[in-house]
């Protein structure tokens, strides 16, 4: 062996590249090894979910230490270095720097979890996972109508939360007011209209309302908020053309689309049991009357140029 490779093999240097190099592989196998052997031994996708990034978690923690150990002789100068280049690299990378700043806000100050149903940047949909750089949300609606997936997966910049409003769906309430209208036309009975609308409501989300009682009063001992109606409410509006009755209840932000069709079909169904004395209306147009109209022929010649007088 020469001297030149024996001087390179034993230089200190080399050394610890190669021993950081050893210890890294040996850390990414170890938390490989730990996630995969969750999915044998932990059934709850939320649990499992969040083993496996404390796991990653712990990794990072475990290579950051390591590197400390390895090159804690050259720490001094590194500090000296990272500080002459810190200018430039926070100018360069600031939208990674708020990006990390916005993931210690989320982890920090409850914005939002992984499940939540959150809109974030103008993007709507549930959120299934969230790095340290961008939260994955599997994206609802779009061109898809109602509270549906669908099936974009969008990653979007933790530095949003500091951009924009983050509306949670499903934070401290998971429940919803929604509404839906019902036109019914002048001359039906408007106290019996009122009575199967209600019934219709109440048979479908009356499950939900109990449910939203205790989270609401849960809110309002957390927060400064008046003590809100969660049942059903039916008001009615007379306006120029019909009598319009408005339904608003509560209901799970998961199932929104759903109760509306099923409270739709409740009360037609209603309606048609009614023997008649409920009508719905539309938007039609009656002809009441129309002013007369006088015809007057002549049977004088066309004048010139074939007007007829």
């Amino acid at each position: 062996m020469s001297e030149s490779v024996r001087q390179w093999l034993f230089d200190p240097t080399v050394a610890r590249i190669v021993t950081t190099l050893v210890g890294l592989v040996a850390i990414i196998v170890l938390v490989r090894f730990l996630r995969r052997s969750l999915a044998r031994h932990i059934k709850d996708n939320e649990a499992r979910y969040r083993a496996r990034k404390f796991i990653a978690f712990l990794g990072y923690v475990a290579a950051f230490v390591f590197l400390t150990v390895v090159f804690r002789d050259q720490l001094g100068d590194f500090t000296v270095a990272l500080g002459v280049a810190g200018a430039g690299i926070a100018f360069a990378l600031q939208e990674v720097i708020v990006s990390v700043a916005g993931w210690v806000a989320v982890a920090l100050g409850n914005f939002y979890k992984v499940g939540d149903r959150v809109e974030l940047g103008g993007i709507k949909g549930d959120v299934i996972d969230i790095g340290v750089l961008r939260t994955t949300v599997m994206e609802c609606g779009s061109w898809v109508n109602g509270d549906l997936y669908n099936g974009r997966i969008v990653r979007i910049a933790n530095s949003f939360v500091f951009k924009s409003p983050v509306f949670n769906y499903s934070g401290d309430f998971p429940f919803l007011w929604d509404e839906i209208t019902i036109p019914v036309r002048y001359g039906s009975d408007h106290r019996l209209a009122r009575a199967l609308i209600e019934r219709a409501v109440l048979g479908e989300v009356g499950e939900y309302t109990r449910a939203a009682a205790d989270e609401w009063r849960r809110m309002v001992q957390k927060y400064r908020i008046e003590d809100a109606r969660v049942e059903p409410m039916i008001t009615l509006v007379a306006n120029d053309n019909w009598m319009e009755f408005t339904a608003r209840y509560v209901v799970d932000y998961t199932r929104r689309r759903i109760t509306k069709d099923h409270i739709f079909t409740k009360i037609l169904d209603e309606i048609r049991g009614a023997n008649g004395e409920i009508q719905l209306a539309s938007a039609t147009f009656e002809l009441v009357a129309a002013p007369p109209v006088a015809v007057r022929l002549s049977a004088e010649s066309p004048a010139p140029g074939g007007a007829v007088q």
